[in-house]
């Protein structure tokens, strides 16, 4: 399958209108075929639509033909087989390995979504029967389930062209929940998107849903992701990207006449903090894990490691040692965009340009394409002194804190902003200081890590991605893990309701495999 430069609303493939664009080949800047067009207002309003003609009908599915979607879309993405890698490989500049365990995880987490339909869990399913002898005042029957909110645009990521993108947790997310789904493709992979796309649109047709439970549209620029948010028929947004563009995205979801949420992952600096006892046993050799997960896909993860902080002193001197020989041996990365190559190395260069930061180390140089990776040291009082050094650089590189002691680490964990993610490198001798900053850490971070580093994100059911404000919109939600249903589902109470007009999972003679509380505990 090859993709066609078409937008995907309901059942029709159809061109957009205006001055063609293509995507460019990652490692060469290369214009690839085919030409894309962007979707019209119309066709951003029809999609719209068709979408909440089938929310009704979609959400009232049993759950085992919504399970059965969710698999039809996994089974018709691997269908694609190395068409989808090849084209992706060439539209991100992210390596085969990488993208072949990227497809793995779209797809399980799919058929863990679609596992969570049939567990009925997610319903969130409570009884409390009516008491009617109770005194002074007797007690109504109520009952409650949770409900799809509504449609849902989602936008592609640039970072993670399949796993947050067009068939990525969002829309997976969104689709377990009853929710029709309507897509922004990201310009830096359309080919990838639309073969995701027809995959998704393929699974529907088979499947025999209503037209509008997914649509995909394109757009080279801002116009149809802004008309998509303010349309009022949309009920929630998924996105994973840019402060800047999670930011844009709230302001006009706020503005609307019914403001609706927006489920923004956006900007994260991830600290570790590595304390004495473990630095002075093993400083080299986690210097030189750190650089590994640092480098990883040429540092472009939301959790990659972009702050050290550490107590000065031997170990750590041996962690810079360490971690400056690693880097020193590391290639420049192709970068997923020409944009975010140039915006990297921006960043790189104002830190250079600060009196107060001093390089550490480099890796290998590379052409603009490529980013190189770098380390760069300061000091806690300079560092506490100058906000700006603790803005997110995107891409493979990262700032050490020489601290005069761990009063200094709590300094700065203070100020810092919500973040994604915290690792802890401690010994057994480290645990007393890290338990006097886990309340700290609870109150900044989403997920506090030991012993290792926030890239990889596990897709399961304890899993947290997200955290305070401005690493998620939201840090109450997480954007992966079977939890990630719960932002596109709302509680409705019944009260005295008849029992033949209630949904089934509340009736009493409902379904036995739904799990749900009676009178506060389960059965």
């Amino acid at each position: 399958m090859e993709p066609r430069g078409e937008n995907l609303i309901g059942p029709e493939a159809l061109p957009g209108r205006g001055e063609p664009w293509r995507a460019l080949e990652a490692a060469t800047g290369r214009g690839m075929e085919p030409c894309f067009t962007s979707a019209t207002p119309g066709m951003v309003q029809h999609a719209c639509v068709l979408a909440d003609a089938a929310l009704d009908a979609y959400r009232g599915m049993g759950h085992e033909a919504r399970a059965a979607f969710l698999e039809r879309i996994a089974s018709e993405i691997l269908d694609l087989d190395d068409a989808l890698i090849e084209r992706c490989m060439a539209e991100s500049g992210l390596p085969r390995a990488r993208l072949e365990g990227e497809r793995a995880r779209t797809v399980g987490q799919l058929r863990m979504f679609a596992g969570e339909v049939r567990s009925g869990g997610f319903l969130g399913a409570r009884v409390d029967p009516a008491l009617p002898e109770r005194r002074p005042s007797p007690r109504p029957d109520l009952r409650l389930r949770n409900v799809p909110v509504g449609p849902v645009a989602v936008f592609g990521a640039s970072n993670f062209p399949l796993a947050f993108s067009v068939a990525g947790g969002d829309t997976a997310s969104a689709l377990a929940a009853g929710c029709p789904v309507v897509a922004k493709a990201h310009p830096a992979h359309p080919g990838t998107s639309e073969l995701v796309g027809r995959a998704v649109a393929n699974a529907v047709a088979r499947c025999r849903l209503p037209a509008g439970v997914f649509s995909l549209l394109f757009d080279h620029g801002f116009t149809v992701g802004e008309q998509l948010v303010a349309d009022p028929r949309i009920a929630a947004v998924g996105f994973t990207g840019s402060r800047a563009g999670g930011m844009a995205l709230m302001r006009i979801a706020a503005a609307r006449p019914v403001p609706i949420p927006v489920y923004a992952e956006m900007s994260s600096i991830n600290p570790v903090v590595l304390f004495p006892a473990a630095a002075a046993a093993r400083g080299a050799e986690i210097g030189r894990a750190f650089v590994a997960a640092l480098t990883l896909g040429s540092g472009q993860f939301c959790t990659n490691p972009g702050l050290v902080l550490g107590i000065e002193g031997s170990g750590l001197d041996d962690f810079l040692d360490g971690a400056a020989r690693a880097i020193g041996d590391v290639a420049a990365q192709t970068m997923l965009t020409p944009g975010i190559a140039q915006a990297y190395r921006a960043g790189v260069a104002a830190l250079e340009g600060n009196p107060a930061v001093a390089v550490v180390a480099r890796g290998r140089a590379g052409d603009e394409h490529r980013g190189r990776p770098v380390l760069f040291s300061t000091h806690a009082a300079d560092f506490l002194a100058d906000r700006a050094v603790s803005a997110e650089v995107f891409g493979a590189a990262s700032l050490v804190v020489r601290c005069g002691g761990m009063g200094e680490v709590r300094a700065i964990l203070e100020r810092l902003e919500g973040q994604l993610t915290a690792s802890l490198h401690m010994d057994a001798d480290d645990h007393p200081a890290a338990q006097s900053l886990m309340p700290l850490l609870e109150r900044r971070v989403g997920r506090i890590l030991s012993g290792g580093f926030g890239t990889g994100v596990e897709v399961g059911h304890a899993m947290v991605h997200g955290g305070p404000y401005p690493a998620t919109s939201d840090g109450r939600t997480t954007s992966v893990g079977s939890l990630a249903v719960g932002r596109f589902l709302r509680p409705v109470c019944y009260q005295d309701i008849p029992d033949d007009l209630l949904p089934p999972e509340l009736r009493d003679d409902g379904p036995t495999a739904v799990p749900r509380l009676r009178d506060g505990r389960p059965g």
